[in-house]
């Protein structure tokens, strides 16, 4: 990395609180402006969406804009990143998040600490958890592989597309989960439900990176197997 571990770690709390502030942001407003859920969603997606690209493409050649403690806990076990590091970036990116909620609050001059009283629970929403991490990660490590300038708009088209088609509308970010439950807004979870929320993230995140192994690994070209079988 071009740059050191503080600035590093400065752009995933600024980029995590940022990522909060209008997924929070935005779903007080668009409850605020609507009486329809449909319409609060879709006022609540099209910000998140738009907000990952930017973030992505500005903070990315700083620290990498995970964001997401799944997304480091993916880079640790590929060895991209020391382990210590990581779990400074989890820290960052809890601290962060958790900073966006409030400020949220403050902004539309509500209590800054709240607790969530939203219910998310139950097992269609963990396999959603799992669905929509899963695909996040996989769409990350592709976009490595394949179309690494396009990652900021793939990621945020994918959470785009998975607030919809996913049943929890699609958290995809232990990080993101803890803030949310400290508010008790149209994007709030209880605290009770988080813990299964973070284990079903993980665990999509760990079988994407499995996937990818296998299906985006390099294939050795065909001029390279033919000197092996002549030797």
């Amino acid at each position: 990395m071009a740059f050191d571990l503080k600035r590093r770690l400065a752009a995933e709390a600024l980029g995590t609180a940022i990522l909060v502030a209008t997924v929070v942001g935005s779903g007080i407003m668009a409850d605020r402006l609507s009486d329809d859920v449909a319409v609060s969603l879709l006022g609540n997606t099209i910000p998140t969406g738009a907000i990952l690209v930017v973030l992505i493409s500005i903070l990315g050649p700083i620290s990498g804009a995970h964001f997401n403690p799944g997304v480091t806990l993916v880079f640790a076990a590929r060895r991209e990143i020391e382990t210590s590091a990581a779990a400074l970036y989890v820290i960052a990116q809890a601290a962060g998040g958790i900073a966006g909620t409030l400020v949220a609050h403050a902004m539309f001059d509500l209590h800054l600490f709240q607790v969530s009283e939203t219910v998310r629970t139950g097992t269609g929403q963990w396999i959603a958890e799992a669905v929509a991490t899963f695909g996040l990660v996989f769409t990350i490590l592709a976009g490595l592989r394949f179309r690494e300038d396009a990652i900021p708009w793939l990621v945020g088209l994918y959470i785009t597309a998975a607030y919809w088609f996913t049943a929890s509308t699609s958290f995809a970010n232990p990080a993101v989960a803890i803030a949310r439950a400290f508010s008790n807004t149209f994007s709030g979870i209880r605290p009770m439900d988080v813990p299964a929320f973070i284990v079903a993230e993980v665990l999509g995140a760990l079988v994407a990176t499995a996937v990818a192994a296998w299906m985006l690994a390099k294939r050795p070209s065909t001029s390279a197997i033919t000197l092996k079988g002549a030797e």
